[in-house]
């Protein structure tokens, strides 16, 4: 591909973009590079993401990482939640989640709703040097949940069924679950289902497990199958199942 322009990218339309970037990363990846390096804030982002995931470039975590904190420091709020996930995972920098909590916070109280997810399971837990505090992790969940965080809405579920800081309540608890399933999060279907099954409503819970597998990480495999088997229905645990070995980046 030949060279990129400054001009050429500051033409560019937001439907031109989304046109490129709906084909291969392979396709875009000259272009999301010329435009990080032209200064284009979006495409730093992007860049950063890409480099993390190996998509369309050769994976490099430190390179990714660079990235992200080059666009956090031009403002951008995903970047800079994406800097704290770094930090607290150790991708492409030390791993240190004291650092890592402050970012969250920072694109917390900056408006965006991963950040206050984040932020939120700092609080929740007590880790990061953040004093543990569910009622007020409760709250960010809630805040992020109000902006159709399809994750945070689960959480809340959670908290709602078992009365955590909150009155119990189960039919609260199981709107919750059903509007992260349908959002297509795999904790929000997994107990979803669950709480299907414990009102008799078996086919449907079936139908809602079946489809967990296609996106759930391998550690929340293992925690679900020993709950399935402790619950009215353990036959139902082979419904988790998939090929050894197909693992996913914890989300």
């Amino acid at each position: 591909m030949p060279a990129i322009s400054a001009a050429e990218i500051a033409a560019t339309t937001p439907e031109q973009l989304a046109a490129l970037m709906a084909g291969p990363p392979e396709g875009y990846a000259p272009w999301i590079q010329a435009a990080a390096e032209h200064g284009l804030v979006e495409a730093q982002a992007i860049l950063g993401q890409m480099l993390l995931d190996g998509a369309g470039v050769p994976r490099d975590p430190e390179a990714g990482f660079a990235w992200f904190k080059r666009a956090a420091q031009a403002d951008h709020l995903m970047s800079i939640n994406m800097v704290g996930r770094c930090y607290e995972n150790g991708w492409g920098t030390a791993r240190d989640e004291v650092v890592a909590a402050y970012w969250f916070r920072l694109a917390a109280e900056r408006g965006l709703d991963w950040g206050m997810y984040n932020h939120a399971h700092m609080l929740r837990d007590g880790r990061g040097g953040v004093p543990r505090d569910r009622a007020a992790a409760l709250q960010w969940y809630r805040r992020a949940a109000g902006m159709g965080h399809i994750k945070s809405i689960g959480v809340v579920g959670r908290f709602l069924e078992e009365g955590d800081v909150v009155p119990r309540d189960l039919d609260a608890a199981m709107d919750c679950y059903r509007q992260a399933a349908e959002g297509g999060d795999f904790r929000g279907m997994f107990h979803y289902a669950r709480l299907l099954l414990d009102r008799g409503q078996r086919d449907q819970a079936a139908a809602w497990l079946r489809r967990v597998p296609e996106t759930a990480t391998p550690a929340f495999l293992r925690e679900a199958v020993e709950m399935l088997r402790a619950g009215p229905a353990p036959e139902l645990s082979a419904l988790l199942d998939r090929p050894e070995g197909d693992g996913r980046r914890i989300p």
